[in-house]
């Protein structure tokens, strides 16, 4: 059914693609990457908690078993195991959605673990850009679209079928670009990756 909820406030999971391998990092799974004493994947988490999402879906891949044991992940995580998390982000999108089927939620808060500059105030911005189930809403960094993306129930069928290799959600929203509600976070929030060595700076 299309439209808010009418037993109370809308239900917004996060997701979070945290399957990431580290190729260009030599390996070293981003996951477990530490800034500020503790793995990336706790920041991310706590981050969309805190900015309203009371269930997270974190998508897993390279070194699941060990991102498991090491990170101290809060009740209401749901560990989601990609195991063809090497094709790229697209798979972990579409394990992820999936995952989040069945479970009620009318939006998916989705966001990368190697973005450590965004954090609750820009997760909660986004989240707040629901309307309906069909919505579609994004992060913006003086004009240009980034994370997080919010994704309405209605559209995740669309978004799984149209996301592949590294591209993620990034084929379905250049189709959609009118439809979405752009956020503008650049003042609450950095928008870097951890892609490189050089990036490593950035984790203290």
């Amino acid at each position: 059914m299309t439209g808010t909820r009418k037993d109370g406030p809308p239900r917004i999971a996060g997701l979070l693609l945290a399957a990431g391998g580290g190729r260009r990092l030599g390996g070293r799974p981003k996951a477990l990457l530490e800034h500020r004493g503790r793995p990336l994947v706790e920041h991310a988490v706590a981050a969309l908690r805190a900015g309203g999402c009371v269930r997270v879906h974190v998508v897993l891949g390279a070194a699941a078993q060990a991102v498991r044991e090491r990170a101290a992940l809060p009740p209401g995580c749901v560990l989601v195991d990609n195991s063809d998390w090497e094709q790229g982000m697209g798979s972990s999108l579409r394990a992820g959605l999936e995952s989040l089927a069945d479970t009620g939620t009318d939006a998916a808060l989705v966001a990368l673990v190697d973005q450590p500059g965004i954090g609750p105030a820009a997760m909660a911005r986004v989240a707040a850009a629901y309307r309906l189930r069909g919505s579609l809403a994004a992060a913006s960094y003086e004009g240009r679209r980034g994370h997080p993306v919010l994704l309405g129930a209605d559209r995740w069928a669309a978004v799984a079928e149209s996301a592949s290799g590294d591209r993620g959600a990034r084929a379905y929203l250049r189709a959609h670009e009118p439809e979405i509600t752009l956020v503008e976070c650049g003042e609450v929030a950095e928008p870097y990756d951890i892609d490189t060595p050089g990036d490593l700076r950035r984790l203290m």
